[in-house]
């Protein structure tokens, strides 16, 4: 039988979900072909993850059936899903560190009482997958020992351990390398050639028309469009996710670099468990410029823009801004200097989810008398300036009323970007400005960056985005195990930055 006359791998029809007030999914129809990769993107709080839920049994939809290969089928849970051939690898693996890759596998399906039998098997099972799909890695390794990409692998492993004969991948590649990202869309066309068929959920653009057989695009909870990927353009995908078209290339200017405003000089930075995070690093960031540190998750970026904000004290070394030595100043010192910090994670560092917006918006910057006079603050003068970095940043809903949790990701994160860009800085520090947050958003952040540059302030930028690191800085560093190891210009190639990432080549 042909793959054109087989009954769908998955037919979603009529799926409708409600949170309350919020319309997740709205009447959504959705074919996945067998033995096929298809992916589906959307902006934030598109209904992506929601409708994947339902796939995989976390919620039950209000209205609408599935069916697999051609079957209806009632998904209660996550192990209906397991036991109907459904396998979901999620953004944050779910594996047990301390556990081997064999242990691991094994969690949950220990085959009886009798574990030395269930081992054997599991040990030979594990073996021809990882030769039937170029899964390779050693079962009796630790996990949290493992790289990232390997650990991903383990991830896979399960599913397929389990009998999965769909994959649902769910932002896959956040924390890898290229070249670890480039090995998976390797091992995901094997899993496709194999018969499995691969749902890939991503906002990354690039990987749609890399990798994918088709491609559907969610947005404010409906399925708007489906597309062979042969057949569009990230331009068309662009516009469909946002509803209009988006400016996918940062434009700007060459940089006009004036003095050193910030130098650090042989750094070094600890963790609360004593490990050298940051290791003796030295560099400088000029008025006018963005620098960009380029580097995989865990490679002492973190721990050195905590450093460098006053958020942790520096073991060695100093930190130089505008002339002054401040290692070991705290936040607030910083900030009436002039030291702005928008935080890699905004509902840990950057927000209070239950606060108003307009609390939010002056969190740091309470002291101001723009605010009030005295140890008391004045509501209507904070949401006087909120409604005015409303109206600038487009933030959306409109209201500096309500509580910030109920904003989407990337709401959330222009509320953020507004308060410390609005202050004036003279030196961003920027950790992943556009996390978790859609392409639209996207575009405005990234204006706003660089026009805090054009004004001749000094950006220190921090992102695992490569392509968001090559687009928006005037120099690239390349932090890999806590050490810089060498520094490029935006023009270098993706995989030359990808191997210093990986510690390979300089």
């Amino acid at each position: 039988m042909n793959a054109a006359s087989q009954a769908p791998a998955i037919e979603l029809i009529g799926i409708d979900k409600k949170f309350g007030a919020v319309h997740a999914n709205k009447n959504i129809n959705l074919t996945v072909a067998k033995g096929s990769i298809h992916g589906i993107i959307g902006e934030n709080g598109a209904g992506k993850s929601t409708l994947m839920s339902i796939l995989y049994g976390f919620y039950q939809a209000d209205q609408g059936s599935i069916q697999i290969d051609g079957k209806p089928i009632t998904i209660k849970d996550s192990q209906a899903a397991i036991n109907s051939g459904i396998g979901m690898v999620h953004q944050h693996f779910m594996l047990v560190e301390n556990f081997t890759v064999l242990e691991n596998l094994m969690l949950g399906a220990e085959g009886g009482a009798l574990l030395g039998k269930g081992t054997d098997a599991a040990r030979a099972a594990l073996k021809k997958l990882e030769e039937d799909y170029e899964l390779d890695v050693d079962p009796d390794a630790v996990v949290e020992e493992l790289p990232v990409g390997l650990q991903q692998r383990v991830e896979i492993l399960k599913a397929l351990y389990r009998g999965a004969e769909i994959l649902i991948l769910d932002e896959p590649t956040g924390v890898l390398t290229p070249a670890e990202a480039d090995h998976l869309f390797k091992i995901l066309g094997v899993l496709r050639d194999q018969g499995k068929t691969v749902i890939l959920i991503t906002h990354k653009l690039r990987e749609i028309m890399a990798i994918t057989d088709t491609v559907s695009v969610m947005r404010r909870g409906e399925m708007v469009a489906t597309r062979k990927t042969a057949e569009t353009t990230v331009e068309e995908l662009a516009e469909l996710m946002v509803g209009r078209r988006v400016l996918l290339h940062v434009e700007k200017k060459p940089a006009n670099p004036g003095e050193i405003f910030l130098s650090v000089r042989n750094l070094t930075v600890k963790d609360s468990r004593g490990v050298v995070m940051v290791d003796n690093v030295s560099f400088d960031v000029r008025s006018g410029e963005i620098v960009g540190i380029a580097g995989v998750a865990g490679n002492g970026q973190s721990e050195l823009l905590e450093a460098i904000t006053g958020i942790r004290k520096p073991t060695a070394g100093e930190i130089w801004i505008n002339g002054q030595n401040v290692a070991g100043l705290d936040p607030a010192e910083l900030r009436g200097i002039g030291v702005a910090h928008i935080p890699e994670d905004r509902h840990h560092m950057g927000l209070v989810l239950p606060f108003e917006e307009s609390q939010n918006a002056i969190l740091g910057y309470h002291r101001d008398e723009r605010y009030g006079k005295g140890p008391f603050l004045n509501p209507d003068l904070m949401r006087k300036a909120a409604v005015e970095e409303i109206e600038k940043y487009d933030i959306r809903p409109p209201n500096p009323r309500l509580k910030t949790a109920n904003f989407s990701g990337g709401n959330q994160q222009k509320i953020v970007v507004a308060r410390e860009i609005e202050r004036d800085p003279k030196l961003l520090i920027v950790g992943q400005p556009t996390r978790g947050v859609d392409i639209g958003a996207i575009e405005f952040i990234h204006k706003r960056i660089v026009e805090t540059r054009d004004a001749g302030k000094a950006v220190l930028l921090v992102s695992v985005e490569l392509d968001e690191i090559r687009s928006l800085s005037d120099r690239i560093l390349v932090m890999f195990a806590g050490k810089v190891v060498g520094e490029k210009t935006p023009d270098t190639g993706e995989q030359t930055l990808g191997l210093m990432m990986a510690g390979i080549a300089a």
